[in-house]
């Protein structure tokens, strides 16, 4: 690593809001909301076991999220004293355990602020995959006619592009043909809304959108394709990297189905949600016999809720937007970096809507690997690759960063050190 010429803050740039801010930065300011929360983030830093004591910083929490200590002591707790199947036995065992998986379900419905948990459906699946999966296949593909459409954002994660490629593939089967439209993007990785409005017409099925983009960090404003598409068509929303990182209110929405994944929210491996709101269209059922729950998962499911609860996942959101404008300010100061994404939102002083934990960047002298290992070897544990972004996406490589409750001002300034003091000249890391 080659020291840079002039190395004006610890980082190699300007410390963020060095020479931009005001002395005592006004309310709503990154610099202002970091201060202000230093002291609760510590707290919820410290609850967090495999953070403490290690040198390491984990900022890939868009894969999958840390787990705090009460979700790992409540599995402990069911798997050490009181394991059983649901909905199978009459012994106490088996009765609590089929309440805990209920407890979830009901306190899932809590969090995404559903408005009529009578009418909808809260349903436990494997992840936001197959959540998406069958939505498309067990829902969607009865209800298709010749010359019906659905609009895809093929731009965003696969989970939510294959879905519904195979749901036309499976109408197409039965001899009904199902044609995909593509989103329209905004050069800033939105939803280009106006450009969308022709392609929706009386033959618009559902729309299929995300609503934290995986790879921009950015809100995708949903709620503006409710007020064009109109009243009667279905909404598809991915919240995988939403729930759990923001207030997420199907109410304020009005989406027909969500899902996500419960790994990404703090919860086990291996869970997911389903939700459905019953509303248009036929009412949601899964296909099929459905065998085991995944009663561990659901149980961590339900004390990820919990614990979002009680830490407030406003707070949470305050937190990694102004840790990923710290970020992104500091980024933007590199002459050697491209943040991906809109580019009116990187400055600390921008009044454009921010990243809600993810920034993606790519180096123009060091490809995405080479760099991912750079950093990993500086102890700075990042996503390097395509992201599993869906073919009308990114179409080199990049890093992506994705910050959590858990992250820190310093690992962030330690990245950004990093990144500053890096050899362009660099081609392949000795340990590579």
């Amino acid at each position: 690593m080659a020291a840079p010429a002039t190395a004006p803050g610890a980082s190699g740039v300007p410390a963020a809001g060095t020479g931009a801010a005001p002395a005592t930065p006004p309310a709503g300011h990154p610099d202002r909301v970091l201060a202000d929360l230093a002291d609760w983030q510590r707290a919820v830093r410290a609850q967090f076991p495999i953070l403490t004591g290690t040198d390491e910083a984990y900022l890939d929490s868009a894969a999958t999220a840390q787990k705090p200590q009460v979700v790992l002591d409540a599995v402990q707790r069911y798997l050490t004293g009181g394991n059983a199947n649901a909905g199978r036995g009459t012994y106490r065992w088996a009765n609590r355990t089929t309440a805990l998986v209920r407890r979830c379900r009901d306190r899932v419905g809590d969090l995404i602020d559903d408005p009529d948990p009578e009418r909808s459906g809260v349903h436990l699946v494997g992840g936001t995959t197959e959540a998406l999966r069958r939505v498309a296949l067990d829902w969607l593909v009865d209800t298709l006619a010749d010359g019906d459409e659905i609009v895809v954002p093929a731009a965003d994660h696969l989970a939510n592009v294959i879905p519904w490629q195979e749901a036309r593939d499976a109408a197409a089967r039965r001899g009904v043909t199902v044609r995909l439209v593509p989103m329209p993007y905004e050069p800033s990785g939105d939803y280009d809304v106006a450009a969308l409005a022709p392609l929706v017409g009386g033959r618009t099925r559902l729309v299929a959108v995300t609503h934290v983009h995986h790879v921009y960090g950015v809100d995708m404003n949903v709620h503006r394709i409710r007020r064009l598409v109109g009243d009667d068509v279905v909404i598809c929303l991915d919240a995988a990297q939403s729930v759990g990182h923001l207030p997420v209110s199907v109410t304020d929405l009005d989406v027909d189905f969500l899902a996500f994944s419960g790994h990404k929210s703090m919860a086990l491996p291996g869970i997911g949600v389903l939700w459905a709101r019953n509303r248009r269209g036929p009412r949601y059922e899964h296909r099929g016999w459905q065998g085991s729950p995944h009663t561990v998962g659901a149980v961590s499911l339900a004390a990820a809720v919990d614990w979002f609860e009680a830490t407030d996942v406003a707070r949470i959101a305050r937190w990694t937007v102004a840790l990923g404008a710290r970020l992104t300010d500091g980024l933007s100061r590199l002459p050697d970096i491209r943040v991906l994404g809109c580019q009116d939102s990187l400055t600390l002083d921008s009044t454009v809507q921010r990243r809600h934990g993810p920034v993606t960047f790519r180096h123009p002298g060091i490809s995405a690997a080479d760099l991912g290992f750079v950093l990993a070897d500086h102890g700075l544990m990042v996503r390097a690759n395509a992201h599993c972004q869906g073919p009308a996406g990114e179409r080199e490589n990049s890093v992506r960063v994705s910050l959590h409750a858990y992250n820190t001002v310093e690992e962030v300034d330690r990245l950004l050190d990093v990144l500053a003091r890096l050899d362009t000249s660099l081609t392949t890391p000795s340990y590579h």
